[in-house]
């Protein structure tokens, strides 16, 4: 089975992907496949450069994030001009090592953690939808607390992903992050037995 796990910033994503590739499920990270597409040589790499200036590039030719940050985070064309390069890239190349685990491992769960899935309108591509649940207030105080933010900051960098609230009613599964690590342990081990996978 090949599912797709999704959440809200600062949600606990990471951990719910432990958890489940703790129990045998086969993780792919779009996190990791978006640092991938951009490494010198990737065409994604040199397709941003010719799009947004050498300035995005480190003196070794890697990505400059802080530079390419700052031009896009502040600038919503940008930002969509980058997205239509890196999107497309990550896109195909997890949908590659996805089919590629689940060929090998006919028997395994395969999760796909990707935390823009519905923004992004990939939830057709997945037998099932996990979502990674805590209530927005949660979500403020966590992110405030991790990347040492504001308030103010913390609200709006969750505008801009779709409301949690409609995430949860949109999903197959839902784990409620909101308490104790035993009680998330716990929903895992539900699911994980009710898809048959012990």
């Amino acid at each position: 089975m090949i599912i797709g796990l999704t959440g809200g910033i600062a949600s606990g994503k990471s951990t719910i992907a432990k958890l489940l590739a703790d129990r045998g499920a086969l993780l792919v990270d779009a996190d990791q496949v978006a640092r991938e597409v951009v490494q010198p040589g990737e065409p994604a790499l040199e397709a941003i450069a010719s799009s947004f200036g050498q300035a995005i590039l480190q003196e070794d030719g890697t990505l400059n994030r802080s530079a390419l940050g700052a031009i896009v985070f502040h600038d919503k064309a940008s930002l969509a001009k980058l997205e239509s390069i890196t999107h497309p890239a990550i896109r195909q190349r997890m949908q590659h090592r996805i089919h590629t685990y689940a060929d090998e491992n006919p028997n395994a769960l395969v999760v796909a953690d990707v935390p823009l899935l519905y923004e992004t309108n990939q939830q057709a591509l997945y037998e099932g939808i996990m979502v990674v649940y805590v209530p927005e207030a949660v979500q403020i105080t966590r992110l405030m607390e991790r990347n040492t933010m504001d308030e103010a900051e913390a609200k709006r960098r969750i505008s801009l992903q779709m409301d949690i609230e409609e995430k949860r009613r949109r999903a197959d599964w839902v784990v409620d992050n909101s308490r104790s690590l035993v009680e998330t342990e716990r929903q895992i081990d539900v699911f994980w037995k009710n898809q048959g996978l012990l």
